[in-house]
């Protein structure tokens, strides 16, 4: 029984290099300000698909929807292990919330077409770990979250599951739809022949811009069948990033982007802590006697 995964991916900005410039006036992530990593759980989610294929045989699709820039993360999961890679890209999805988000990443996966959608827990950058559920939702799949290990894999997948205090085994039938914790496995390194094929990877809006850097003077029509003739050759050696609009998703723009998004940031607060009165003890026999006695003194212990 051979299954088709596909797995959200996303590119989120490094959350350990903060720097005051992280969110515009707007309330949105200054995503310039901050470097591009891959979202560490969506990386578990990748390795369950992966494992899922190993087993049982199928395909592994990476799905993600973000800018142009998004396919440095789909290429690293075409180096991991993926069969394809899809791109969903379109001005008129900016600042979309998660309600949008798992909209047209519902719209996508509807195309693509799933027997297993993985996502990660949640992604760094929100840390909502909304996207998977409300995508389940919209696609009407049996949902297990927080899944730390893949114990069987058949017509039905038995799973457990951590709930905080402890963890349940979970038999789930198939289609279903699966969030991953960072616990469920250690994703696999990258292969180094996969690397090296796919690291010539495109997707269309790349090829596009490397025609148009390469080819200044040409014209438009010829411009057009440079393009079409590259990604044809990457297509038929497996290579073409899949990339699609709103349009060829077939998404309601009513749901998507700003207009589709029912949160709104009222108010941005930089919050500053500031030290208040401390004491320094010398590290010795002597300070520490001293430190001891303070807090003996004070009842803080004793």
């Amino acid at each position: 029984m051979a299954i088709r995964c596909v797995v959200c991916v996303k590119q989120v900005p490094d959350t350990k290099r903060i720097t005051g410039e992280a969110m515009k006036a707007d309330g949105t992530v200054n995503r310039a300000a901050l470097p591009a990593i891959f979202n560490p759980e969506d990386l578990n989610a990748l390795e369950a698909a992966l494992e899922i294929r190993d087993r049982v045989g199928g395909t592994v699709t990476a799905v993600t929807m973000g800018p142009p820039a998004a396919c440095d993360i789909l290429r690293q999961s075409m180096f991991l292990g993926a069969d394809q890679a899809v791109l969903v890209t379109d001005r008129r999805a900016a600042a979309s919330d998660t309600l949008a988000t798992s909209y047209i990443l519902s719209c996508a996966v509807k195309k693509i077409g799933a027997d297993v959608v993985l996502c990660g827990r949640q992604a760094i950058d929100g840390d909502t770990a909304q996207v998977g559920p409300q995508l389940a939702e919209k696609l009407s799949l049996p949902l297990v979250t927080y899944v730390e290990q893949l114990m069987e894999v058949n017509a039905k997948l038995r799973l457990r599951r951590n709930i905080g205090t402890g963890w349940e085994v979970v038999d789930c039938p198939v289609p279903c739809l699966l969030t991953v914790m960072d616990t469920a496995n250690t994703p696999r390194p990258p292969s180094i022949k996969r690397m090296m094929k796919y690291k010539k990877a495109l997707a269309a809006t790349e090829i596009a811009k490397a025609v148009a850097d390469e080819m200044p003077q040409a014209t438009d029509d010829a411009k057009a069948a440079e393009v079409e003739a590259r990604q044809a050759a990457l297509a038929a050696k497996g290579m073409l990033i899949e990339t699609w609009n709103l349009d060829d998703i077939g998404a309601d723009l009513a749901w998507c982007g700003r207009d589709g998004s029912p949160t709104k940031v009222h108010r941005i607060q930089s919050v500053v802590l500031a030290g208040g009165e401390y004491r320094e003890f010398p590290p010795t026999d002597e300070g520490l006697t001293r430190l001891v006695g303070e807090l003996i003194e004070d009842h803080t212990i004793g």
